[in-house]
């Protein structure tokens, strides 16, 4: 019987030995992965400025759709390392996530990086909304990429996580069209205060005192902007509504409360150009332009969002590139079709589809498409004809939309149209319908067309 317990208290000691030493060895390996060079990014950069609700956390994030990356820690190093990105101009410019020993061929140096930013399109800089990393956190990722980023090991200086230099400022004016080419209008730095979303209109003149015939536009804004449109207003809105010129309208109070009497205008706005991306450069086919005309006025819209606890700075410059009458063929005119009957059920899907026809012949030169958030996929088709229900646009980027142009034109009869068919994946406890905040949604369809 002693030998037996002996042996069993043996046994018992020896099993608390080995798991012992199981739990040391798993501790320490996580001690250790804690403590590597990616441990720290992943501790001091991604979990508290990307793996976060509504951006990079899981699967279930509504942004997911559109950069199919989640950076939670157990995932986060599998789904970086030679990993195509989402954006398309990424892409097409063979770049990876991460790329070992090459940081300037990985794309999140360049979204970190504002520096870099601009160079090309890659959308807006992260993280998205709030401050950007310092000096020294960008220079830790750099050296991790170019040591070939290992999972392991230490083979950046940790020291440079306490460098909290703040990034340069590297925000470069669009130079304005050559004299006689076109024209530049702006709208000058403006601040948008902490933990707000500041959405404002000026209604002002172009300074053209001819008519003017626009080619081509570039559009580029400082970052954290939602977008930017230049609006004309319909000729039915009465005087009373009319703006005042050179008056800035806030359409929230500083409380955050909406300013109805601001917003009284927008009613009658009718798209011009814009865009949701930091920078934009758009030219019409061959002889299409938009006419001006002379001594023109628009309504400037800016929407600039800052989720950090400090100030930023908005800026914009528009430059409208023209051509002489004797160019142009056709007259350019802007869509602008709302689909405003949206209802999203709280924590569900919701495909949202709305039928819009013209009463005229047209062709369809460019579309892109306009959601917040949730919008998950937009698809526009053909309604009526011989190409009935045919897609000819999907965008999965809300953030970034594709802005197509068709050569051929897209050409339609009077009676047929476009149907706009959005799916929205609500992830949040309420319902949401339309409306101006980026808390709210919106599914809008832009582009120009010609009459025949």
């Amino acid at each position: 019987m002693k030998t037996f317990l002996h042996r069993y208290h043996y046994i018992s000691l020896l099993l608390v030995v080995i798991v012992g030493i199981f739990f040391y060895s798993c501790n320490r390996q996580t001690e250790e992965l804690e403590e590597s060079t990616f441990g720290l990014i992943q501790t001091r950069i991604l979990t508290p400025g990307c793996a976060i609700s509504g951006c990079h956390a899981s699967e279930s994030d509504n942004t997911f759709i559109q950069h199919h990356l989640v950076l939670e820690k157990k995932v986060s190093y599998a789904n970086l390392i030679n990993i195509e990105p989402s954006n398309l101009n990424a892409r097409e410019e063979k770049l990876f996530l991460v790329k070992p020993h090459h940081a300037e061929e990985s794309l999140i140096y360049h979204k970190l990086h504002r520096a870099d930013h601009h160079a090309k399109d890659y959308g807006n800089p992260m993280p998205l909304g709030l401050e950007l990393l310092s000096e020294g956190q960008v220079e830790f990722v750099r050296r991790w990429i170019e040591a070939g980023a290992p999972e392991k090991g230490t083979v950046a200086d940790a020291s440079l996580l306490e460098d909290m230099t703040p990034q340069a400022e590297n925000f470069e004016p669009l130079l304005p069209p050559d004299e006689g080419m076109g024209l530049q209008i702006v709208i000058p730095e403006f601040t948008v205060a902490p933990n707000f979303e500041r959405e404002f209109f000026v209604y002002k003149k172009l300074g053209n005192a001819d008519q003017i015939f626009v080619s081509r536009f570039e559009i580029k804004m400082r970052q954290n902007s939602h977008h930017f449109i230049l609006y004309d207003f319909d000729s039915s809105i009465p005087d009373l509504f009319r703006p005042a010129p050179d008056f800035v309208r806030d359409i929230r109070n500083p409380d955050g409360s909406n300013n109805i009497g601001n917003m009284l205008p927008m009613a009658y706005h009718v798209f011009m150009i814009g865009t949701q991306t930091p920078y934009l450069d758009y030219q019409f086919p061959e002889g299409v332009a938009l006419a001006f005309p002379a001594d023109a006025m628009a309504d400037f819209n800016s929407h600039y969002v800052n989720k950090q606890s400090k100030e930023i700075v908005g800026e914009v410059y528009v430059n409208l590139h023209t051509t002489p009458e004797a160019n142009v063929t056709k007259i350019a005119r802007a869509l602008n079709l709302a689909n405003q009957n949206l209802n999203l059920g709280a924590n569900q899907r919701t495909v949202a589809t709305k039928s819009f026809s013209f009463d005229k012949n047209i062709s369809i030169i460019s579309l892109t498409s306009h959601t917040h958030q949730l919008g998950e996929k937009f698809i526009i088709k053909i309604s009526g004809g011989p190409r009935n229900g045919e897609i000819v646009y999907t965008n999965t980027d809300w953030h970034h939309p594709s802005f197509t142009t068709f050569s051929p034109p897209i050409s339609l009869q009077a009676g047929q149209g476009l149907i706009s068919e959005i799916t929205y994946n609500n992830t949040k406890s309420n319902t949401v319908k339309f409306g101006l905040t980026s808390e709210d949604e919106m599914g809008i369809i832009f582009g120009y067309f010609y009459e025949e």
